[in-house]
């Protein structure tokens, strides 16, 4: 199975990239992982609101295939534990599916056609984070998903 982690936004910051690369690098001892950065459109700072999610939401669906679970993080998703995200990324829980795809949406959020695709919408937190940070949050937890899945020591209760 491969986990396709896809971003709107800028390619990773300096600041993050270390820790992103560090946790993706991990995750490739479990699964094929691979991160998508997709640039906002090139008029972003022009349009409206909904009218950026929707040019953000074509460039995002161009990207799914039919056979993926799709796992949208959204501040108003769901909010789950480390323990219930390994739990739900079990490959026999997911077996029929080629690619776990995770997307994380622009400035403001998705639009509806990419909720509607989603198998899963997830909450880090209610809080909300900039995008840099959310993809090093997202890839450590992913990486701790897996240790949990084998009792692997990394995560502890």
């Amino acid at each position: 199975m491969k986990w396709q982690l896809i971003s709107i936004g800028k390619s990773h910051d300096a600041l993050f990239v270390k820790g992103i690369e560090e946790f993706t690098d991990r995750i490739s001892r479990y699964y094929k992982v691979q991160w998508q950065i997709i640039a906002p459109p090139k008029n972003a700072a022009s349009l409206q609101e909904e009218s950026l999610k929707k040019e953000e939401a074509q460039l995002i669906l161009k990207q799914l295939q039919e056979n993926d679970f799709v796992i949208l993080l959204d501040e108003r998703g769901k909010i789950i534990s480390s323990t219930e995200l390994a739990q739900q990324l079990e490959p026999n829980q997911l077996g029929r599916y080629q690619r776990v795809v995770f997307i994380i949406g622009g400035a403001f959020g998705v639009d509806s056609s990419v909720q509607k695709k989603a198998n899963m919408i997830w909450s880090l937190s209610k809080l909300v984070f900039p995008h840099m940070l959310v993809r090093l949050i997202l890839a450590e937890q992913l990486y701790r998903a897996c240790t949990i899945q084998r009792n692997e020591k990394y995560h502890h209760l």
